[in-house]
């Protein structure tokens, strides 16, 4: 079994060298690991059970240093490194990591990158969560092969063809984001027909196309979004399952969990 493991793993690395996708490989094991331990470690660190887990990193004025901060230096460094040792192996490599590291480090923090404000805990910050789940699977569907912009160069009329259908895409894909359906608009730049479920429904209450196409114009448009976006949908309660067991529940909640329990609340 180990023999065949072994065997596994080496088959499927050269198969990552010989499509050159041993690179963003190793970024989105980077990515993952980090984002993995990161979210575990904030976690601990607001748990009353935990007391010898390392805190948050402030300055001698009382500034607090966002992890987001360490993963900026991290891209920064390692992708410029990576373009001076891109021939050059185990370097190229090990920059492949750090630089996943640091997308994991930074979009743990995406809603303080929109909001400029630490909601890390707040309802408004379990979008870092929804954007990482995003980017994750963007980033698998990439390194298995999928490539939104392979038009074929066959003939002229099959290219036509080819940029037509792209430009077509590109407005699902647009139809998809104003109507607040974030998800299928980035998955479906890969996967066509969840581009045209996405653009095909009914969008989200406060989003843009909402405010264009619904509201006062069209109020039943308007009062079939609320309805289908309300927070107690079947989907909803899944996602928040979701969220939780990825990135922990909001301060609110958890608080309240600790009094239900018997336990002091930390300061968060």
């Amino acid at each position: 079994m180990p023999i065949e493991f072994a065997s596994f793993i080496t088959d499927f690395w050269d198969d990552l060298v010989a499509e050159q996708r041993e690179g963003l490989f190793l970024v989105l094991l980077g990515f993952i690991g980090a984002f993995a331990f990161i979210r575990m470690s904030t976690r601990i660190m607001r748990s009353p059970r935990v007391a010898w887990w390392p805190g948050s990193i402030s300055t001698d004025g009382g500034v607090h240093i966002h992890h987001l901060v360490f993963g900026i230096v991290a891209m920064m460094a390692a992708g410029s490194l990576a373009i001076t040792v891109y021939d050059v192996s185990p370097w190229f490599e090990i920059c492949a990591v750090i630089f996943g590291i640091g997308i994991g480090l930074t979009i743990d923090e995406f809603s303080l990158w929109v909001r400029l404000e630490d909601v890390y805990w707040a309802e408004d910050g379990r979008r870092s969560i929804d954007a990482t789940v995003i980017a994750a699977l963007l980033m698998a569907l990439v390194l298995v092969g999928s490539d939104p912009f392979d038009f074929d160069t066959a003939s002229t009329a099959t290219l036509i063809a080819s940029i037509s259908l792209t430009l077509f895409i590109f407005l699902l894909l647009a139809i998809c984001f104003m109507k607040g359906r974030v998800a299928h608009g980035a998955i479906g730049l890969f996967v066509f027909p969840v581009a045209i479920y996405g653009a095909s429904r009914i969008g989200k209450p406060r989003s843009a196309w909402a405010r264009r196409f619904y509201g006062d114009r069209k109020p039943k448009k308007q009062a079939k979004a609320v309805d289908r976006f309300r927070a107690d949908r079947r989907t909803e309660r899944f996602k928040n399952k979701l969220r939780d067991a990825i990135g922990g529940t909001t301060t609110e909640v958890y608080e309240e969990k600790l009094e239900r329990r018997g336990g002091r609340p930390p300061e968060v």
